[in-house]
């Protein structure tokens, strides 16, 4: 488990994040970490030079859609990259490992059978207090850190 910050964000300066085109899913569920980790993302995205009219968020109901979401996206041929933001805690039941593992499967899924570098996003803490930790609180925003992926990723897809 991390226990420092690892979210300190260093610009990436690339030339043509203008033309980037970024779809965000983002899970209502447990929106009071999922959105914090939106805005992160959007921060750097914007810092970056990506265009807001490029940057399209879509929400759905919980961390399990996001496999849908992002494959629908990924399909249109619309995207450079996909982030999927969700937060799972851990509860009293296997429900929490069978979320998290369907949501690993589905986002690897549409990495090995699309052409769009899909961005996992997706907090999978035991407590409350360490989603808080990992969404703008002492251990960063992993928002920020899915947004620099994502940026990563288009750039290394464009210099094949």
């Amino acid at each position: 488990m991390a226990t420092v910050n690892l979210s300190d964000y260093q610009p990436l300066q690339l030339h043509d994040a203008g033309s980037f085109r970024i779809g965000i899913v983002v899970s209502e569920w447990n929106d009071f970490i999922t959105f914090n980790l939106r805005d992160g993302a959007l921060e750097v995205l914007k810092k970056e030079g990506v265009k807001e009219e490029h940057i399209k968020v879509f929400k759905v109901p919980g961390a399990f859609e996001l496999n849908y979401a992002s494959m629908q996206l990924c399909k249109t041929g619309y995207f450079d990259a996909i982030i999927a933001i969700g937060c799972v805690i851990r509860g009293e039941t296997s429900h929490f490992d069978y979320v998290c593992s369907a949501v690993a499967q589905g986002i690897k899924d549409c990495n090995v059978l699309t052409n769009v570098p899909t961005i996992f996003c997706l907090l999978t803490d035991d407590t409350k207090e360490q989603s808080i930790a990992r969404s703008g609180g002492a251990l960063g925003n992993k928002g920020i850190e899915a947004a620099v992926t994502a940026l990563q990723m288009i750039d290394f897809k464009r210099k094949l």
